[in-house]
This record gives C-alpha cells, structure tokens and sequence, in this order.
C-alpha cells in the first residue's frame, strides 16, 4: 500500500502550484506489475482531490482581489475573465495539461461552480491517466 500512497501524493502534488510530475511514479508502478486499472483510479483520484485544492485557492484569492498588495492586477483579472468567458468551463478538459493547474486557479478565482468544475476535471484526470496506462502498457510490451 505504501507504493499507492506515494503514487496518491505525487498525483496530488502534481495539481497544485507544486512543481512534481506523477508519470514516473505512474509508470514505474505500472513496470513493477501494479495493475494498471488500479494506477488510474489512485492517480486520478489524487489529481483530482489536488486541482480541488489549487481551486479552493483560487476562491479564497478571489475575496482578495480588492486588497492593494493583491498579486494580479485589475487588467489582469479582466482579461483572465474575458479568456474564460470566450473558452468557458470546458477550457478544464485541458487542465491535465502542462499550465493547467493556472486554468483551474482561474475558474476558482472566477468562482466557477464546483458541481461542473469537479466533473470537468474527473473526465480530464482520468482521461490524462488512461492515456498514460496505455502509453506505459504498450510500451512495456514492447521491451
């Protein structure tokens, strides 16, 4: 159980402003014979629970965006807001993507609902991870 609670904690870390990538976590598990089914659920679920938390920091920094010392400028703001009203929520079936973690800052800065948000991001993680299980098995056929 120790190996699904670090791949846990990678995922995890890995959608939060934290600089960590869980694919060699992901995939050395995958290499040592854990079953892939298994690999996506764990990932997902701590990829997911982790853009809950980058997200829940965006709403509480949303509160904030009247105080001087507040770190993104009006302008700023405006033109994130104009960004995501043109590309909407489904912008978040991206957020598995490198910079992703800053989509889903946006939408919680955006108080975007959490209902849609959670399922957005539920369809990209695992989607991310399934495609890595295959990636990962396909590969370690091969050798």
């Amino acid at each position: 159980m120790i190996p699904l609670a670090g791949l846990f904690l990678a995922a995890f870390l890995a959608a939060t402003p934290v600089p960590f990538q869980s694919e060699i976590v992901f995939l050395g598990l995958q290499a040592a014979g854990w079953p892939a089914l298994i690999l996506v659920l764990v990932a997902s679920s701590g990829n997911v629970l982790g853009s809950c938390l980058t997200y829940a920091l965006g709403r509480g920094f949303g509160g904030l965006h009247e105080h001087p010392r507040f770190p993104v400028r009006p302008a700023q703001l405006a033109r994130a807001e104009g960004w995501f009203a043109r590309w909407g929520l489904c912008s978040l079936l991206l957020s598995w993507a490198p910079g992703g973690d800053l989509i889903v800052f946006v939408a919680g800065l955006l108080r975007a609902p959490l209902p849609l948000v959670l399922l957005l991001l539920i369809i990209a993680k695992t989607g991310r991870y399934l495609a890595l299980a295959w990636a990962g098995g396909t590969a370690l056929s091969l050798v």
